[in-house]
């Protein structure tokens, strides 16, 4: 979402890097292209400024030391001014003194409230947590049976939802119904509540009345407002309006992996006080980061996230197969079978785009083609050839090239691509002698 953002910015911090000394004129001339472009990116106005001026402020007269560039001494002002305006720190949700634990979901319809819900209890169950979807969605079609499917997913337990339900003002039963479903956690040891609540098209009265009307018999831990990132300014004023009516805890920014300009993620801690705690980056259930404002900036500087990425590794890679896929590969012993497994993990880390710009400089690298879908494609590919084929590769001749194509719906020329991988995978690391796995990204299969 920040990639032209990132682009801008990587373009500008490079020409300070010929300037022999920060001066007033070029510091000007610099800060009126980052205005520019986080106008661009749909940063809110009133933030632009107050960011461009603290920058300024900073940078005008400074010192560069004899081990920084003016481009580097500028990177790192930046970097100090993004990070506080992402919220300088990481924040946590708060954790109840008596199980459950309580994290309600406010948002507007379509914002990505049901996902996320799924998303988080995922997340939190992989970290030991016990946690229980429950949903009060009863204005949206089949949005407690999304939940129930999500849910059955990823192997969590979910509250039975209320039936013939209109409203929860007109409703007592049902403010007793959340009761039991708290009740009921503790009963079944789970130490995490996740409230599905519904959304509306737009902010009124009888939304917010029912919310509030949750809030004061739930007394929730954290209220987390979902918005969608796709949204920009919009996104900013509806948290406003919402953190007056229920004093949220935090925010969480869906469909980060979109296209969109992104300015939301800029404005939206600035604006309204309150710190992001997740961001989604992607369709599937496991594109969850928690925010940390710092690795924020440093991406959209182009620096990279080197922590993230490791993160992802560790969290996608079991340590001990990875040990045994090293030695198979330094004993020449590495099969397709095997390689699919390396194609399988490296699906688990989220989209190859999202990855491959946590590497430091890969912003400024132009002209490559990234495709999730060679991801899949080899992983057909190899699930079409037989058992033999997959442990000794060099027996796939033109004829069976044609029956694996056919059989995995693509073409002899997209086995070839796979096998030319293969065999380039097995060539390096008999140059090498020996090659660290997981997190090679040298021989992931991207695209043209």
């Amino acid at each position: 979402m920040l990639e032209q953002l990132q682009n801008n910015l990587g373009k500008i911090i490079r020409n300070l890097k010929s300037e022999g000394k920060i001066t007033e004129d070029n510091i000007r001339d610099t800060l009126r292209l980052v205005r520019r472009s986080l106008l661009e990116a749909d940063v809110n106005y009133k933030v632009v400024k107050e960011f461009i001026d603290k920058v300024q402020e900073k940078a005008v007269g400074a010192v560069v030391t004899k081990s920084l560039t003016p481009g580097q001494q500028m990177v790192k002002i930046f970097h100090d001014e993004l990070t506080q305006l992402l919220g300088a720190k990481q924040d946590h949700l708060q954790t109840a003194a008596i199980p459950p634990t309580i994290i309600m979901l406010v948002g507007l319809h379509g914002c990505g409230k049901t996902t996320f819900a799924a998303k988080l209890a995922l997340q939190l169950k992989q970290q030991n947590h016990q946690p229980l979807l429950v949903s009060v969605d009863i204005y949206r079609p089949a949005a407690q049976q999304q939940l129930e499917v999500l849910a059955k997913q990823i192997g969590v337990p979910i509250y039975p939802s209320p039936v013939n339900v209109i409203k929860f003002s007109k409703e007592p039963k049902v403010i007793s119904w959340i009761s039991k479903a708290v009740d009921y956690a503790r009963q079944q040891h789970l130490d995490t509540l996740i409230l599905d609540t519904a959304g509306r098209l737009q902010i009124d009265a009888e939304m917010m009345g029912e919310l509030v009307a949750l809030k004061k018999v739930l007394k929730p831990q954290n209220i987390l407002f979902v918005a969608d990132g796709m949204t920009g300014q919009d996104a900013v004023n509806v948290v406003k309006t919402f953190n007056e009516q229920l004093e949220i805890d935090g925010i969480i920014l869906t469909k980060m992996d979109s296209d969109a300009r992104g300015g939301a993620a800029l404005s939206i801690v600035s604006v309204t006080g309150k710190p992001i705690f997740y961001l989604s980056v992607g369709e599937k259930l496991e594109n969850l980061e928690a925010f940390h404002p710092d690795r924020i900036a440093n991406r959209i500087l182009g620096l990279g996230d080197i922590v993230t990425l490791v993160e992802k590794v560790q969290a996608a890679v079991d340590a001990e197969e990875a040990a045994k896929l090293e030695q198979k590969l330094f004993k020449r012993q590495f099969t397709l079978d095997d390689y699919l497994q390396q194609v399988r993990q490296i699906k688990k880390m989220g989209p190859l785009e999202n990855i491959l710009t946590m590497i430091p400089g890969f912003v400024r690298v132009k002209n490559i083609s990234i495709d999730d879908r060679e991801l899949l494609r080899s992983e057909v590919i190899i699930q079409s050839m037989t058992r033999e084929e997959r442990r000794d590769p060099a027996i796939i001749n033109g004829s069976r090239r044609k029956r694996i194509a056919r059989g995995s719906g693509t073409n002899p020329a997209d086995v070839n691509r796979l096998l030319n991988q293969y065999w380039q995978l097995i060539k390096i690391t008999k140059q090498m002698g020996r090659m660290k796995l997981p997190g090679n990204l040298a021989h992931i299969p991207l695209g043209n």
